[in-house]
């Protein structure tokens, strides 16, 4: 039977060949016979790469050595139930920013948080290079206005590129960029696009909006947060941020980056001095999970300490005391609203003040809407000469 025989059997309905074993049998004698001719196919001749595909794989070679994975993590407080003595909080992509080993990535990848909100910053962090070798890392900044942290990485700064930095204020919509990131935490992947709009607004979760953001239909997935997004010619523009998905999708081609301009204002001032500084109130608070935990408190700051020759000490406002099992010594304060806006959280509260601070020189007196045993009452910190801190400490989670 030649091959066209064959194939006209096979073509023939059904009803037309002969039940049973027959049928069957022109079956298995096609499958055999084509199984003879199993062989390596040839290879078609291809074109060369286009100008704009060698660019685009030279600037992610370029560009690879200073995109890492950041991995967060916080410290297992019973360690003996589960065997780990750390707990994954979250992970997503970062840069090398400068020749000292910092990393810029975003505040809500270091961050563990539920139902979008903040229980605590990570206690461990860790930074793989593009290399595959991992290294410890320490948050050293971090601002919630911006929802910026900066790690400094401890690994051989010979190992680390500082990403080249561009100019976002110059862009225009249709400008081809590149995005690379750990999406759904696949190393290392790139995906292309062009600037869709300019100066669009994002909210960052904690109660503030970032201006001048780049939106880009580049693919950004969970785990591209923090990634580096480049103009064609290898340059840092913006670093990838959020994106628009609707339930049970990921990115749907609306992704949106924190504008380069921003970042080079922001990072340096985190780097030398840990936040953005805004007045220093003199208190610190629980953390989310903590007030949760400890006080069943959903909502609002629960003061954990209080400097005594600070604004909030001289205004009076009072700290939680717990003894070492964690049971209450002395009721504090909760503070629910800070000049007429509902407090959430810390993060929230701090990304308030950053935002004021660098929107205008501090107000004089503050006002805070304080629960104290029972009655919500209003207590106003003097902030235009606060004494200094001699312990230096940093302001978050405290003000």
């Amino acid at each position: 039977m030649n091959r066209i025989a064959l194939l006209a059997l096979l073509a023939l309905p059904l009803a037309a060949q002969t039940p049973g074993k027959t049928a069957v049998s022109a079956e298995d004698a096609a499958i055999q016979r084509f199984r003879a001719h199993a062989k390596p196919r040839q290879v078609a001749p291809g074109a060369p790469l286009s100008a704009e595909e060698q660019n685009t794989i030279r600037r992610f070679k370029e560009a690879k050595a200073s995109v890492v994975f950041v991995a967060a993590f916080l410290k297992n407080p019973d360690p003996g139930k589960t065997g780990q003595a750390k707990i994954p909080t979250g992970s997503g992509t970062g840069f090398v920013w400068d020749d000292w080993g910092h990393i810029v990535t975003n505040h809500h990848v270091i961050s563990a948080e539920i139902g979008g909100r903040l229980l605590a910053d990570a206690e461990e962090v860790e930074i793989t290079l593009s290399s595959g070798k991992t290294f410890k890392g320490r948050v050293i900044g971090t601002s919630f206005a911006y929802d910026i942290a900066v790690i400094q990485a401890f690994a051989p700064l010979d190992a680390m590129r500082a990403i080249p930095i561009g100019r976002s204020s110059s862009l225009q919509v249709g400008q081809s960029v590149l995005a690379i990131g750990n999406p759904f935490g696949l190393d290392h992947s790139l995906s292309r696009g062009v600037i869709s709009a300019l100066g669009r607004e994002i909210a960052t979760g904690y109660g503030t909006h970032i201006q001048f953001s780049i939106q880009t239909d580049a693919a950004i997935n969970p785990g591209n947060s923090g990634g580096p997004l480049l103009d064609r010619n290898g340059r840092l523009i913006g670093m990838n941020t959020a994106i628009v998905a609707t339930k049970g999708e990921g990115s749907v081609g609306v992704g949106f980056a924190l504008p380069v301009d921003t970042l080079n204002s922001v990072v340096p001032r985190l780097i030398a001095r840990g936040a953005l500084q805004p007045p220093r109130m003199g208190f610190e608070v629980f953390s989310a999970a903590e007030a949760q935990h400890f006080f069943g408190v959903a909502r609002g700051l629960v003061v954990k300490e209080v400097d005594a020759d600070s604004p909030a000490g001289l205004a009076g406002i009072r700290p939680w005391v717990l003894d070492e099992t964690g049971h209450v010594q002395a009721e504090g304060d909760i503070l629910l609203g800070y000049q007429g806006l509902a407090l959430e959280s810390a993060g929230q509260f701090m990304a308030m003040i950053e935002w004021e601070t660098e929107a205008h020189p501090p107000a004089d007196k503050v006002v805070f809407d304080v629960l104290r045993e029972g009655r919500i009452i209003k207590v106003i910190l003097n902030l235009k000469k606060p004494k200094t801190d001699e312990k230096g400490k940093s302001p978050a989670p405290g003000i």
